[in-house]
């Protein structure tokens, strides 16, 4: 049949034809069965939570999972019901460029009756490069992280932690071409409400959780930048915690140390605010906070720093120091390392000027700015880094004498000789003559 009311159909070609067209129709049914149960194991694994479809979120290059341990991680993260989100942005180190930032956000919100809402908005930012390269910045920097509530890392990993911030430094064979020191940043910020009092403070889920997220963002970042060792970093051992809590200033010296009074240098309404904090006591690090405790009635949101003094001696730490105050002599006695290392840059911005020498009588090199003050000297033969930073730091002669009696203190602890002036033996030997 021809013209417009033609029908088309298939020509029956003959026996073989109908056989290739049951076999064309047969794989037809098989493939479309088989992908019909592909889809239905894959649903299967989407219910169980299971690969491929585990349905678990990754952030900071991969190096963090959802729900992997670390609170910022898990629904404890969140503080209201409504509006739930965790967003990551942030690029990876790379070979080419040994730099890298992740960020973090935890969101949330709860909407009441009255129409008032309450937001939430924690922040987890951590960087991965070497430390800043002007001689201030890069004190006040470190400092940022050895001071206030800072404990070192378990397992001898070269870093501290709190329940917000973390410093980690990361192995030689990580270091730039150029030889500075590379190393592993973790900050957390809480953003407050408008109305509120009191200024945020970041639940990330305590010390251990800042330090297992430190290190698993620096082994990934170390992968990425082509750095990574046969073995990835592991936070094993048990985190250690702080000595004391935070005491107002009583009898005798802050942070237990004998002649560290801060009192007799403040106004009366001011001194009954002091608070210090006893930091770390080891081998490796020390540290003392002495803060201002806020005041609601003069409308402060947080307390305000005074000052914080810190001993350092593990290597990968004070290889962060390399270069500032070298070329500031101050009186050190010939024989005792400052513990610079060789070859190192000198972390001298072209024409920053990198403060002025502390005086007269110090041992080894050190150097004072705004703000900060450091003097690097041997330590029972070690090279040992004593530094202070805070608001009230710099050219104050009260500042400068608690930074001396903190110095002394501990280098008395460790054995050694005496590191600033006035003290017995301050000229460069200790009494014993060994310094050590």
């Amino acid at each position: 049949m021809t013209g417009e009311n033609a029908v088309d159909r298939p020509v029956d070609r003959g026996p073989r034809a109908r056989v290739r067209r049951a076999v064309r129709t047969r794989r037809g049914g098989v493939a479309t069965g088989l992908a019909v149960a592909l889809l239905a194991g894959w649903l299967g694994t989407w219910a169980t939570d299971t690969w491929p479809f585990d349905g678990r979120d990754s952030y900071c290059w991969g190096a963090w999972e959802q729900d992997s341990g670390p609170g910022i991680l898990g629904d404890e993260a969140f503080s209201g019901d409504d509006g739930r989100s965790r967003t990551s942005t942030g690029s990876a180190p790379t070979a080419g460029t040994a730099r890298g930032e992740c960020r973090l956000t935890v969101s949330s919100r709860d909407r009441y009756g009255d129409g008032d809402e309450k937001r939430q908005r924690t922040t987890v930012t951590v960087t991965y490069g070497p430390a800043p390269g002007p001689a201030a910045d890069r004190v006040r920097w470190l400092g940022g992280y050895l001071g206030d509530r800072a404990m070192p890392l378990p397992d001898g990993l070269p870093g501290v932690a709190d329940g917000r911030h973390g410093l980690l430094v990361l192995p030689e064979r990580c270091d730039t071409r150029d030889g500075r020191t590379t190393a592993v940043t973790l900050d957390g910020r809480e953003r407050a409400d408008a109305g509120a009092a009191l200024s945020g403070v970041p639940d990330l889920g305590g010390s251990r959780a800042v330090a297992e997220l430190l290190v698993a963002a620096a082994n990934k970042g170390m992968e990425s930048a082509g750095c990574a060792g046969p073995r990835p970093l592991r936070v094993s051992g048990p985190v250690p915690r702080l000595p004391e809590r935070a005491e107002t200033f009583g009898e005798g010296g802050a942070c237990r140390i004998p002649g560290l009074d801060i009192e007799g240098d403040l106004d009366k309404e001011t001194a009954l605010r002091v608070q210090y904090q006893v930091g770390a006591v080891t081998k490796d690090l020390q540290s003392c906070s002495v803060r201002i405790g806020r005041s609601l009635r003069l409308g402060e949101r947080s307390d305000r720093q005074l000052f914080d003094a810190v001993m350092v001696r593990h290597p990968r730490l004070t290889a962060l120091l390399d270069g500032v105050g070298d070329a500031q002599p101050s009186g050190g006695a010939p024989g005792e390392p400052s513990g610079k290392g060789p070859g190192k840059p000198s972390g001298k911005a072209p024409g920053e000027p990198s403060g002025e020498p502390l005086g007269r009588g110090w041992r080894g090199t050190g150097v004072s700015g705004a703000g900060y003050a450091l003097v690097r000297a041997g330590c029972a033969g070690r090279p040992t880094a004593f530094l202070t930073f805070g608001t009230a730091v710099g050219s104050s002669t009260m500042h400068a004498g608690h930074f001396a009696t903190f110095s002394n203190a501990v280098a008395r602890r460790l054995g050694c000789a005496p590191v600033a002036p006035g003290a017995p033996g301050a000229t460069g030997t200790a009494e014993n003559g060994s310094g050590r």
